[in-house]
């Protein structure tokens, strides 16, 4: 009896493991797509917080990146700002 008892036992944890591969892949897909998505924002995200342009020129980077994806990203690095920025020097 004892062993027909440890038998059920081990088909039940068998079949409850079975049921839990859906949900684990549920969850895996979830969380891949998460940081996906969170990857494709980080150079919106960088040129937004970036200090090399202001105005409407970080709105046009801002822009290239959603449209042309991870190339405008390496033009910014290499060609922001394409106007030179005015400096203002005070005297007293």
């Amino acid at each position: 009896m004892k062993v027909l008892g440890n038998l059920a036992v081990i088909v039940l944890v068998i079949i409850g493991a079975l049921a839990l591969i859906p949900l684990v892949s549920f969850g895996f897909a979830i969380f891949s797509g998460i940081a996906v998505f969170a990857i494709w924002l980080l150079p919106v995200w960088i040129i937004a917080t970036s200090d090399k342009t202001t105005g409407f020129e970080k709105i046009a980077w801002i822009i290239a990146i959603l449209c042309l994806s991870w190339f405008a990203w390496v033009f910014y690095f290499f060609l922001a700002p394409l106007k030179p920025r005015q400096r203002y020097y005070y005297s007293d």
